[in-house]
């Protein structure tokens, strides 16, 4: 397909339904020093259910993002929360030795939650043999963002080889980036070159289609560039993406790490509405379940964004 560039609108949502949620579901990790504690949030109707498996920003949990975990298992998708081990709830010191690693814990709490899918879909009254296995994404929000861009293709490159480990996994058919951090190197801040050595991506082998989600006021501290270093998961990863701009957004995106974050400087219900149905409809076309919503997004006006696609 060739790049096109579009403004959006409203798309039909269908029905909400109710939705049921229990956490925390414990599943053990040895290894990690730390069981993995996950919640699981279902529409109380329906079947073959398509999952979405969300990694939160830094220092959150399973607790936040609920203006986007809500909504999308109000219209149809099981959604998964993992907590990381950098959570605030869990208070890791940062001399603790598993800090270094804490990106790679977080690929391997998202590929521990599909292997244990029977235990979570078990979990939740109701819910069992309603999950539609092949049709799983995963989405992720800042540092949760970097995670999500593992799982579908992206390296992490040693500074010292340049060489990245593929951690890919296969059961994840697409993915929503959210404020996702660009290329490392010079384009780091002094900060971040010195404390996130990790923060050096590839996207070269990003292959996997998705969203990604850039807020075009998302100036932040970890750049020496503005806020386009949050398009390079778009702009330098091949294979089919697409790109939402949201208007007067900074990291927060208008508000979806929850109704009462703190760290929301930006908030503004316009904002997360546009996220909300436009990540919604884009999942449901990624997964091949219909595309019509996806399509009256593409073709229409809305003032809080713009979709591009390649």
């Amino acid at each position: 397909m060739t790049a096109s560039d579009t403004v959006i609108t409203d798309a039909g949502l269908g029905v909400s339904a109710p939705v049921v949620s229990v956490k925390p579901v414990v599943l053990p990790a040895p290894g990690r020093g730390e069981d993995l504690r996950v919640r699981v949030s279902a529409p109380a109707t329906g079947h073959a259910l398509p999952i979405v498996v969300f990694s939160h920003g830094f220092g959150s949990s399973l607790d936040g993002y609920g203006p986007l975990a809500d909504f999308w298992a109000a219209h149809g998708f099981v959604v998964i929360q993992p907590t990381h081990l950098d959570s605030r709830t869990l208070n890791l010191a940062p001399e603790d030795p598993r800090t270094p690693r804490i990106w790679r814990f977080r690929v391997e709490d998202v590929k521990r939650v599909l292997d244990r899918l029977d235990l979570l879909e078990a979990s939740v009254p109701g819910l069992g043999g309603r999950l539609d296995r092949s049709r799983i994404a995963a989405a992720g929000h800042s540092f949760g963002g970097q995670t999500t861009g593992n799982l579908l293709g992206l390296r992490v490159l040693d500074p010292e080889t340049g060489e990245g480990e593929d951690l890919s996994d296969p059961r994840i058919k697409a993915g929503v980036l959210l404020a996702t951090a660009g290329t490392g190197g010079a384009d780091l801040s002094p900060f971040a070159a010195e404390h996130f050595p990790f923060m050096n991506p590839s996207f070269a082998d990003m292959t996997t289609p998705a969203l990604v989600v850039a807020g075009d006021r998302d100036d932040s501290p970890l750049t020496t560039r503005g806020p386009d270093w949050m398009t390079d998961p778009y702009f330098l990863s091949p294979g089919p993406k697409s790109l939402l701009t949201v208007f007067g957004a900074e990291h927060s995106l208008g508000g979806i790490p929850g109704y009462e974050a703190k760290e929301t400087t930006d908030e503004h219900p316009g904002r997360v509405a546009l996220i909300q149905r436009a990540t919604l409809a884009y999942l449901r076309h990624a997964l091949g379940i219909e595309d019509a919503g996806w399509e009256a997004l593409r073709e229409n006006e809305n003032p809080w964004g713009r979709i591009e696609s390649k």
